[in-house]
């Protein structure tokens, strides 16, 4: 019996022992040095057991049984506690969050308030009273700005109704500018971009997106990062004196709400966002407007801008409306008709996009609806002649386009051509041009021409983005003879010398793969 409590003596003061050891190992070896001691227990059983009889194995698995209980015990409490934390901490989370929705409340019902507050003084103006404090009475002017306050405070749409009132007795005419061509256009902004802004970009892609924006409301700038794709709108802006209204997109948007806004029904009012602002107040407005969607592809094109690809699809411009709300109200805004709004044609959509592992793939509905231009590099610095900005009228650059869709349309030859080409495409690749890119091209190509470029070199980059993209969703490592069959094909029908951005892109879908 004695041998067995010699025993335990022994076993807790290896244990205590080993316990301190384990916490100064901890404090000055920071876990990187962590022996463990089940040798030395074993060598204390051994030593003592042989010696213990009957009874003292008895007390030995008494022991046993003892400490495993009073281990299950500890655990039990620590697990207690744990939960006990965890109920705490979540609760003061639900707390913090309430709060905070608190907050949010009174600051609604504060602005709710003071709104209220605006109305009744307005209201004893408007009959012949002078507020508690007032000094002088209001003339006649001063009644028309009372008047506006008031619908101001009591309409759904504040921001709107300021865009009203911005533009009550506003003349936006703008003079056409005489002796005026869409290749001078497309000069003076390269000129002006480069000598007014230090940004150098290629005729090429110059022209490309005045005739992308002939041809489409939405046009898509993607490539690496750096080379100008926010810039261009940018400048754009700058050179129809009307500046261009960036919205960064963010992760989180999942529908139209986070692009135009919502009703709050707690305050009964609109939530009015940048974006709904800028394309109310070009229906104002005689110039461009230019709209970006910087970064568009954070979150997924297709859900938040699915409604506006819609809608620009309708043949009828007299159809291009927006819902806002289901019912109208005597307060909205002017242009703002049972609910619905009237997207303008002087609004133009530019999304910029970056191809990495933080952006979602642009879907093909999307590219279909869109004219992309893929900036690969910088353009080089040139020197040219200071230019100013351009005051001109939209309905001016509209009618350039309509003239050179009438004027300059693709030769029958040329049109043979891409027919061969796309009766190929179909027959190798399971491609096929659609009705809605052939309308595009029908377009785009007439206004390239107009703008400076040739047919060829208009086909060449509508080839490229409309078509060959498309490729990255076939598995090209079958498909290698195909590819160098198509470049022939192209030498065949265009010759060698023409359509080089489509035979680089070809070439480098071969050695990728």
């Amino acid at each position: 019996m004695n041998e067995f409590f010699n025993y335990l003596r022994d076993f807790m003061v290896q244990f205590w022992a080993n316990v301190v050891q384990f916490f100064y190992n901890w404090v000055v070896y920071k876990w990187t040095f962590m022996p463990t001691y089940n040798g030395e227990y074993s060598d204390i059983l051994n030593s003592y057991s042989s010696t213990w009889g009957t009874a003292g194995w008895i007390f030995f698995w008494i022991f046993i049984v003892l400490a495993f209980a009073l281990i299950c015990g500890i655990l039990w409490i620590i697990f207690i506690f744990l939960r006990k934390y965890i109920r705490f901490s979540k609760r003061e989370l639900d707390k913090e969050k309430m709060a905070d929705e608190i907050e949010q409340l009174n600051n609604e019902l504060y602005q709710a308030v003071t709104e209220k507050n605006k109305i009744l003084n307005l209201k004893v103006g408007s009959l012949g009273l002078r507020p508690e404090g007032a000094k002088a009475d209001l003339n006649e002017g001063q009644e028309d700005d009372t008047d506006d306050t008031l619908k101001e405070v009591t309409s759904r749409f504040s921001r709107l109704i300021q865009v009203d009132n911005k533009y009550k007795n506003l003349d936006t005419n703008i003079p056409d500018v005489p002796n005026f061509t869409l290749e001078e256009l497309c000069n003076k902004f390269r000129n002006f971009a480069a000598s007014s802004m230090g940004l150098y970009y290629s005729i090429d892609d110059i022209r490309r997106m005045f005739a992308g924006m002939g041809t489409s409301k939405f046009l898509i700038l993607e490539g690496i990062s750096g080379t100008g794709k926010t810039s261009l709108p940018y400048a754009l802006g700058k050179f129809f004196v009307n500046d261009a209204t960036i919205c960064s997109v963010q992760p989180s948007w999942r529908d139209r709400t986070e692009l135009i806004g919502y009703f709050n029904e707690f305050t009964k009012k609109f939530n009015e966002t940048d974006f709904l602002r800028a394309i109310y107040e070009a229906s104002f407005r005689k110039d461009f407007n230019i709209i970006v969607l910087d970064e568009m592809n954070l979150a997924r094109v297709e859900y938040y801008f699915a409604e506006f690809l819609s809608v620009m699809e309708m043949p009828n411009v007299n159809e291009w409306k927006v819902q806002l709300l289901s019912s109208p109200d005597k307060s909205d805004p002017k242009h703002i008709i049972d609910g619905k709004f009237l997207l303008n044609q002087n609004s133009y959509f530019f999304g910029t996009a970056n191809n990495d592992d933080s952006t979602f793939t642009i879907s093909d509905k999307v590219y279909d609806r869109a004219m992309s231009i893929v900036f690969n590099d910088r353009a080089h610095a040139f020197d040219c002649e200071y230019q100013d900005s351009l005051l001109v009228p939209y309905s001016q650059v509209a009618e350039l386009y309509r003239q050179a869709i009438v004027n300059n349309p693709i030769s029958k030859v040329t049109l043979d051509k891409f027919a061969a080409l796309d009766a190929f495409s179909l027959k190798n690749f399971k491609l096929v041009f659609g009705n809605r890119i052939m309308k595009q091209l029908n377009m785009f190509i007439p206004i390239y021409v107009a703008c400076g470029g040739t047919e060829f070199e208009g086909l060449d980059f509508f080839f490229t983005t409309k078509i060959l993209r498309k490729f990255s969703s076939l598995n090209i490592g079958f498909l290698k003879d195909e590819l160098k069959n198509l470049i022939v094909e192209i030498n065949k029908l265009f010759g060698k010398n023409n359509f080089k951005l489509a035979k680089a892109q070809i070439e480098e879908l071969i050695k990728m793969n």
